[in-house]
């Protein structure tokens, strides 16, 4: 029986262009595990105040 997992993958892929590269997909893929790590961490309070955010940003906006 497939899991949640397999059958979220297999509808993201038919959703995809005919013409879709293997590059494509596996881009999609990566998009989709960072997303689903940001809301794990979201869901458990591993999170950042936003003047966190803002001085650890700092010395990439200067």
């Amino acid at each position: 029986m497939p899991t949640k997992v397999k059958e979220a993958v297999i509808d993201m892929i038919q959703r995809m262009p005919d013409d879709a590269s293997v590059a494509d997909i596996m881009a999609e893929l990566y998009i989709r595990k960072k997303v689903d790590e940001g809301l794990r961490q979201l869901d458990s309070g591993q999170v950042l105040e936003h003047e966190a955010v803002q001085q650890r940003m700092q010395r990439w906006l200067s």
